[in-house]
């Protein structure tokens, strides 16, 4: 027999990474903005902020992501009333398939979420330089590095790449972005549905029924739900569930509780319950979240805090 090889062709390729960003801004921040001949995406970990690409605003909550491509001027600034936690990766990548992410803005899914996860945790263990500081432009490869580090970060980004590529194709249109009523009646629809997600939060410890929110607001549960997809493209109770996770991954940064009290503190049946419906969110469980991404920034946190406040030895 004569075996002939075939040449696999590979539509993403990494040449380097510029940059591997985890930032936690204060409240009310302001970036400028700046232009650089590289890709960067920006993925909200958690909070609101406005973003800027060229000349057009746009606004990102937890979940969404950003890519700018090289030289297109972008900026930043904080409008929630939470502090925003942002990661941004930078990077060289001639593929003509990037042209994809052109102005692209999208919801990331948890399988998703989960890659930038392993890109940070593999970051941690292979660059020196901290994550959390703005001011660095170069990531330095440490000293002693497990095997194999430098190419997982590269596959994992190449793989989240073509998962963005083929979960969000070119032709998807996000439906908020499509007027249908004039400004006055658009204005009138975003108020309503504000007072009614605030009315959400002031009882996400609870559990919140459909016509809980019907009575309360004396709307229809079609109304309600055609409120819910038009605006968030999701069920209602789809997106109670959601507010009940972030509150749950706020908690579990914060480390004020263990798993057991916030499954109870946000009325889920069970923890076992509370565990899968977590996964479901957010691609991880409770404990591997807890160890991934924030926890990574809190240990990058926690050496630098040592370093500065530590002793320095004078020389006699």
């Amino acid at each position: 027999m004569t075996y002939i090889k075939t040449k696999m062709r590979k539509d993403i390729h990494i040449d380097s990474i510029i940059t591997l960003h985890y930032f936690e801004y204060m409240k009310n921040f302001v970036f400028q903005g700046e232009a650089h001949d590289f890709w960067e995406f920006l993925y909200v970990d958690n909070g609101t902020v406005s973003v800027r690409y060229d000349d057009t605003w746009m606004t990102l909550n937890t979940g969404d992501i950003i890519f700018h491509q090289p030289n297109e001027f972008h900026a930043i600034k904080s409008i929630g009333k939470n502090s925003p936690n942002l990661i941004a990766i930078s990077f060289i990548c001639n593929s003509p398939a990037m042209k994809h992410f052109v102005h692209k803005s999208y919801t990331l899914s948890g399988d998703e979420r989960a890659l930038i996860s392993h890109i940070i945790s593999e970051g941690k263990q292979t660059f020196s330089t901290p994550m959390n500081l703005p001011s660095v432009e170069q990531v330095k490869i440490k000293d002693k590095t497990p095997f194999a580090s430098q190419q997982l970060i590269v596959l994992y980004l190449e793989l989240f790449l073509i998962s963005c590529i083929r979960n969000h194709p070119e032709s998807t249109v996000s439906k908020s972005a499509i007027p249908k009523d004039s400004p006055e009646k658009q204005s009138a629809r975003q108020e309503r549905l504000d007072k009614i997600i605030q009315f959400m939060e002031d009882h996400v410890c609870e559990q919140l029924k459909l016509t809980d929110i019907c009575n309360e607001f004396s709307i229809s549960r079609s109304a309600l739900q055609s409120l819910f997809h038009d605006s968030k493209e999701c069920g209602v109770i789809d997106y109670f569930n959601a507010l009940k996770i972030q509150h749950a991954r706020e908690i579990i940064r914060e480390g004020t509780m263990n798993f057991t009290e916030i499954a109870y503190y946000l009325s889920y049946s069970s923890l076992p319950y509370f565990s899968k419906q977590f996964k479901a969110a957010t691609g991880m469980s409770p404990s591997e979240y807890s160890s991934s991404v924030k926890g990574i920034t809190d240990a990058l946190g926690v050496n630098q805090r040592e370093n500065e406040t530590a002793p320095r030895k004078h020389r006699s």
